[in-house]
């Protein structure tokens, strides 16, 4: 605990930082719930387009081996060409919005090659773009899941040291204003009794100087 001076003034500043505390613990404490609520959420969003990814190249495969002619698609038949992204804004944090892609398919003799692979493409293609928004997903998740850390840092650093460190400042400073105010008053008191007895013992040496007269 840094050493603090056993001022009024200094008082006056540990009780408006404990008020600033107390007026921003609230807000960071929602903000930290709703990232999280943010984080499961995009999370779990993450999970559906996985496994929608993954059903769909079961379904893909079975489909391929149907017609007995496994080799004849190959995966380098779509690239991606271009990524739409957009940004959004979560608890003040910027993040990338996948938006779609823009796909190249190559070229591919249509006599020779058989008639499902403009089908076959095309599910390579909402493969592909199922990767994609995962990756996007992920990457919203990395970036709120930094600002968790650093607002849970926040929250517990308001809680347990700056909330409790200046409580004990202040009553530290209220207990030592009190003890000198009380010592003040006992010496006030202790003055007064001294000038009285002064003024006493002046008077009746007036009275014993008349009466000698």
């Amino acid at each position: 605990m840094a050493k603090i001076k056993l001022t009024k003034n200094e008082q006056k500043s540990q009780k408006d930082a404990l008020k600033m505390y107390q007026r921003y613990l609230p807000t960071l404490t929602l903000k930290k719930q709703q990232l999280q609520m943010e984080i499961r959420s995009i999370d779990a969003r993450a999970k559906e387009v996985r496994a929608k990814r993954s059903a769909l190249e079961k379904e893909f495969e079975a489909w391929i081996a149907v017609f007995g002619e496994t080799e004849a698609f190959k995966p380098e038949m779509v690239t991606v060409r271009n990524i739409r992204k957009g940004t959004g804004n979560i608890a003040g944090v910027e993040i990338p919005l996948y938006e779609g892609a823009d796909f190249s398919r190559g070229d591919y003799d249509l006599y020779e090659t058989p008639l499902w692979i403009d089908m076959a493409a095309d599910r390579m293609e909402k493969a592909l773009s199922y990767d994609l928004e995962a990756e996007v997903l992920d990457e919203q998740v990395r970036l709120l899941s930094k600002e968790l850390r650093t607002t849970t840092q926040r929250v517990n650093l308001f809680e347990k040291v700056k909330i409790p460190e200046t409580k004990a400042n202040i009553k530290k400073i209220s207990i030592y204003l009190g003890d000198q105010q009380v010592s003040a008053v006992v010496r006030s008191k202790i003055s007064k009794k001294k000038l009285q007895r002064a003024a006493d013992e002046a008077k009746q040496a007036e009275v014993q100087q008349g009466g000698a007269e």
